[in-house]
This record gives C-alpha cells, sequence and structure tokens, in this order.
C-alpha cells in the first residue's frame, strides 16, 4: 500500500473547520494533492477514492469536475509544474530557451513527472477526456508561453523575422520529448545547450 506524500497535503488532513468551504479553496485543496501525488509517486496509485481522502472532498465532487482519472491527473500535474516552468525574459533568449528548457529537463528527470507526462500522453490516445485537458492546460500553453517569448526576440532583432516561431517550438521542446518517450539517448544538459546553440547558429556552412 503506497504511504501518504509527507508535506501540505498530509499535513492540512484533519485540520479544516467545518462549514461549507469555498470552491476555489476546495479545488485548489485537490488540485495540490493531485500534483504532490504525481510528483512524489506517479500516476499508479492515484485514484479519486484517495484523492477525495486527503482532500476532504467527495467522490461525487470529484467526478463532476474530472470525468476521468486521466483529466484529474492532468489538472494536478500542469498547477504542480507551472510554476516551476515558468518562461524567464532577461532579454537574452538564448539564455532563456536554455534556462527555460533546462527547467522542463529536471522536471521530466529528476522528479517522476517525467514518466508522468509520458503515460499521460500515452492514454490520451485512448481518453478523450484527458487528450481535451491535455492540449487545454498543459500543450497549448506551453507553446503559447514559447512563443511569445520568441516573438519578442524577434521585435529586439534577436531572431530573424521570416522565422516561423511555432517551428522553432517544436524543434526544441519537441527534440527533448523525443528523448524522453523514446530513450535512446538521455536529457542531459549538454544536450540542451547543444539544442538551443546548433538552432540559434545554424548547422549549415555559409552560402550552402
Amino acid at each position: 500500500m503506497a504511504t501518504e506524500p509527507k508535506g501540505v497535503v498530509a499535513g492540512e488532513r484533519g485540520q479544516r473547520g467545518r462549514g461549507r468551504r469555498p470552491a476555489d479553496e476546495v479545488r485548489a485543496d485537490v488540485l495540490r494533492t493531485v500534483g504532490e501525488l504525481l510528483l512524489t509517486e506517479g500516476i499508479a496509485d492515484l485514484t479519486f477514492e484517495r484523492v477525495a481522502r486527503l482532500s476532504c472532498v467527495s467522490k461525487t465532487t470529484l467526478y463532476k469536475w474530472w470525468p476521468s482519472k486521466g483529466a484529474l491527473a492532468m489538472d494536478g500535474y500542469f498547477h504542480a509544474v507551472q510554476e516551476r516552468l515558468a518562461f524567464p525574459d532577461t532579454g537574452d533568449v538564448r539564455a532563456d530557451l536554455i534556462s527555460q528548457l533546462r527547467a522542463f529537463a529536471r522536471v521530466m528527470t529528476e522528479t517522476p513527472g517525467g514518466r508522468v507526462l509520458a503515460e499521460l500522453i500515452g492514454q490520451a490516445q485512448t481518453d478523450p477526456d484527458l487528450s481535451a485537458a491535455f492540449r487545454r492546460l498543459y500543450s497549448s500553453g506551453r507553446r503559447a508561453l514559447a512563443g511569445e517569448r520568441l516573438r519578442r526576440a524577434q521585435e529586439a532583432g534577436q531572431i530573424r523575422a521570416d522565422i516561423d516561431v511555432r517551428v522553432v517550438v517544436d524543434q526544441l521542446w519537441g527534440s527533448v520529448y523525443h528523448r524522453l518517450l523514446i530513450p535512446d539517448e538521455p536529457v542531459t544538459d549538454d544536450f540542451i545547450v547543444a539544442l538551443v546553440n546548433n538552432l540559434m547558429d545554424g548547422i549549415g556552412f555559409g552560402g550552402v
């Protein structure tokens, strides 16, 4: 049997007063619980029953907000990694890309986050609720943040104006996802730096 995670989730049980809590507070407790479970244990032992018990929320409420375990997991995962994966803007787009990709790689390789995300991507192929949640909560939002940062770099003259930044996002983050999902090679810091440098500097000789 899985042990309960330490920290906020375990510490809050039994400390809430009586009375009806605001919906935003209830939802925040649920997402915090799910996020902590995912990043400490993975998705295998995540159940509606366990989340209901730890967050002191009825299963009926959980099912009202999240139609499937996958949708619940995706929402909790997004909120767990959202702050860690915030996109910096120091004015140096090369440094910012490396910094963000490093943060992404740390979550993917140093916590269960990488395995959880791979499992969620796999389950999304057969779970339409999870697939919709993945696009709405995670992939579209992450792509938008990266695209906005790259467009600001275009405006600052750091990237050519004719470059399609959506393709750049796919080139960078798609390469990391490839190594996560098909682990022939590890996601290392050298890989992250080379990925950004190769793209920013180009790999062809002048005039090719």
